[in-house]
C-alpha cells in the first residue's frame, strides 16, 4: 500500500480518507511521528488539508497531540489495547451474528478464497500480504451484516488497531495463524448460524490477542525497568 497524490477538489476530506485508510491498513507503526509537510508533498497538497485531516483522526482517538504541535501514532499500551479490544468484540461479535443472516453460498466461498490466501501468506511470513487478507477478510464478514453505521464504527475502531495488527503481523511470534477459528466463522455463516458465527469471531480475537498481549506485557515490563533502572 502507497500513499498517492490526490486531484483538487474536497482535499480535507479526501487527505482524511488516504490517512484514515492508511492507519487502518498498518502503514504508520505505534509511535510515529506524523510529518505533515512530507505528507503533503507526496499527497501534492498544501499542509493545510493535511493539518485538518490529521485533527479530525485525532478528534476519533486515531491519532495524538504531544508536546503542544507533533501529530503522533499512540505507542504500543496495555490498557489502550485492551479497551480497544473490549469494544471490537461488542461491535465485531455483533456484525458476525447479523452476517450469518444474510450470507450467501457465493458470499461464503469468496470468504474461503480469502483465507486460503491469508493462510499462505502467514505460514511464509510474507506480513504485508495476510495484514490485507486478513482486514479483507474481516470486514468481507462484517458488511454482509448489511448495518452501514456499524461498519463504519467498526472501522474507526480499526483506525486504532491498524498499527497494533502491523506490529502483530511483523513482530509477534504466535502458534496461532487466524486459521481455525477464521475457518468455524466460515462454517457458521454457511449454516446461517449467528450464535456459532458470534464464538467464532470473539475466540479469533481472543487467541490472535494472546500473543499481542505477551509482547505487550513484556514492553510493559521493559519500560519499567528502565525507569526503575
Amino acid at each position: 500500500m502507497t500513499i498517492q497524490p490526490l486531484e483538487l477538489g474536497g482535499l480535507s476530506s479526501r487527505v482524511y480518507g488516504v490517512l484514515r485508510e492508511a492507519l487502518i491498513g498498518g502503514l504508520f507503526s505505534p509511535g510515529e511521528r506524523i510529518v505533515m509537510q512530507d505528507l503533503a508533498e507526496r499527497l501534492g497538497v498544501s499542509v493545510t488539508p493535511v493539518r485538518e485531516a490529521c485533527l479530525r483522526l485525532v478528534s476519533e482517538n486515531g491519532l495524538e497531540i504531544r508536546g503542544g504541535r507533533n501529530i503522533m501514532v499512540p505507542d504500543l499500551d496495555l490498557a489502550r489495547y485492551l479497551e480497544i479490544r473490549m469494544i471490537r468484540m461488542a461491535l465485531e461479535g455483533m456484525a458476525a451474528e447479523l452476517a450469518a443472516v444474510n450470507a450467501t453460498h457465493d458470499d461464503v466461498r469468496r470468504l474461503a478464497d480469502i483465507q486460503e490466501r491469508f493462510e499462505q501468506a502467514r505460514h511464509v511470513r510474507d506480513a504485508t500480504t495476510a495484514g490485507t487478507a486478513n482486514r479483507e477478510f474481516h470486514f468481507g464478514v462484517y458488511q454482509l451484516s448489511r448495518r452501514e453505521l456499524l461498519v463504519r464504527q467498526i472501522e474507526t475502531m480499526w483506525v486504532s488497531m491498524g498499527p497494533i495488527l502491523k506490529v502483530y503481523h511483523e513482530e509477534v511470534s504466535t502458534d496461532y495463524l487466524d486459521a481455525d477459528e477464521h475457518v468455524n466463522l466460515i462454517s457458521a455463516l454457511a449454516a446461517h448460524d449467528g450464535k456459532a458465527a458470534r464464538h467464532a469471531l470473539l475466540r479469533d480475537l481472543e487467541r490472535g490477542g494472546e500473543g499481542i498481549l505477551r509482547h505487550l506485557s513484556m514492553l510493559q515490563e521493559a519500560r519499567r525497568a528502565l525507569v526503575q533502572g
